[in-house]
């Protein structure tokens, strides 16, 4: 309305009897003329400005302000960061911090109560067993706070026990009338689609359902922080390698080479167990050098680890960093990992982020199937949004 905007908060509840030329007779109030459109103004005419009137901040009329709020969202900040790691544990989370009638809601899922949504925190629990890893959490608004997070599930009711991931935020809103959560919507990465119910959502679940299977052994320690439609933003723990020199990247020259190490040709004769993936890798768009390595398990450090036999063979120590890796099945003919190197690295400049030159193969085999991944490294100048809310210290990446 006209009034609104030019006077801020002038509008008092109805009263009866007031003249409908009140407002002419107020000195030192204009109102244009003709008023603007609006449904109020459509109203017959006996009915316009009957029971209303303008009230003026002078004289003894007080003016009216809601109460502010007493709600300290910081302090629900940090409470969240001591709460939500304890989503899916036997500790729980503390349900006193929100209000009965909390609404929430996600792509397939929604509840309109504390009960009903600690219901579906139980159901995951019995049916996925979730890993819930919490990365950040800020205020975003007057009353809201946002929290971005990682849960890998495993479904156990399937034979091969397929693991789900999703990443995204949740949006969380408070109550400042009672100072809890009244509204929890989470998002997810890996569709557009995020409204209820989500068909896109629901695919994305069934899929990754698929029936696949790699080797149980050992691998690279990670954590996922972001998994797309397209690809997953891993942060990877250090590792060591025995390598050697390669040919291509889906070669296997030299693999019987750094073989032999971890089968006893070393300074010891010492047998180290076999772990997964054989990673082959270029450091350069021309592939000009290819190196080919094997991962030594987790418990091993390169002080106590027997020297190569061969001057070929070299041990070294990959520090920990952050890669971005697209997974693909079949066998890795070298057109075939060059295709998925260039989706990948389409889809991480789309997304914004400067992946940097050369890649990785990563090669998981097992007579029943094939499972591959093609990684790129990330360019820790340019990571953007990841840089500013997952990490601080960038080092060279390294994708599983």
């Amino acid at each position: 309305m006209a009034i609104r905007v030019q006077i801020h908060h002038t509008i008092s509840r109805p009263i009866s009897g007031a003249s409908p030329n009140f407002r002419r007779n107020v000195a030192g109030i204009t109102v244009p003329a003709p008023f603007p459109k609006h449904p109020l103004f459509s109203l017959p005419r006996k009915w316009q400005f009957s029971k209303w009137v303008i009230r003026l901040s002078v004289g003894s009329v007080e003016e009216q302000s809601p109460p502010k709020s007493t709600v300290d969202v910081q302090r629900l900040v940090g409470f969240l960061y001591e709460d939500l790691p304890h989503l899916f544990d036997d500790q729980g989370i503390d349900r006193t911090v929100y209000d009965d009638r909390v609404m929430f809601r996600d792509p397939i899922t929604k509840h309109d109560s504390i009960a009903g949504y600690l219901f579906n925190i139980a159901l995951l629990k019995r049916l996925f067993r979730p890993d819930f890893q919490l990365h950040w959490v800020k205020q975003t608004g007057p009353y809201e706070i946002t929290t971005r997070w990682t849960m890998v599930m495993r479904f156990m009711l399937l034979p091969w026990k397929p693991e789900l991931v999703f990443t995204g935020t949740s949006v969380m809103g408070v109550n400042p009338q009672t100072g809890k959560f009244c509204s929890h919507v989470d998002y997810w990465d890996s569709i557009q689609n995020n409204n209820y119910f989500s068909l896109e959502g629901l695919w994305d679940v069934i899929r990754q359902l698929r029936i696949y299977k790699t080797p149980d052994l050992e691998t690279p320690k990670y954590e996922i922080l972001k998994r797309t439609a397209d690809y997953e933003v891993r942060r990877y723990a250090p590792f060591i390698v025995v390598e050697t020199q390669g040919d291509t990247l889906s070669g296997s020259a030299g693999f019987n080479t750094v073989a032999g190490y971890i089968f006893g040709k070393n300074s010891k004769e010492e047998k180290i167990p076999m772990t997964t993936p054989v990673f082959t890798e270029t450091t350069d768009t021309e592939e000009s050098k290819v190196a080919i390595q094997i991962v030594l398990p987790q418990g091993k450090d390169l002080s106590s680890l027997p020297d190569p036999n061969q001057e070929t063979v070299t041990l070294r120590k990959v520090e920990g960093g952050i890669a971005a890796a697209l997974k693909f099945s079949g066998k890795p003919t070298e057109d075939v990992v060059q295709k998925k190197e260039q989706e990948l690295r389409n889809s991480l400049i789309r997304d914004g982020l400067r992946p940097r030159k050369g890649c990785m193969l990563a090669r998981y085999n097992d007579p029943g199937s094939t499972w591959e991944g093609i990684m790129i490294r990330l360019n820790p100048k340019y990571v953007g949004e990841f840089q500013k809310l997952f990490w601080k210290n960038i080092m060279m990446a390294i994708m599983r």
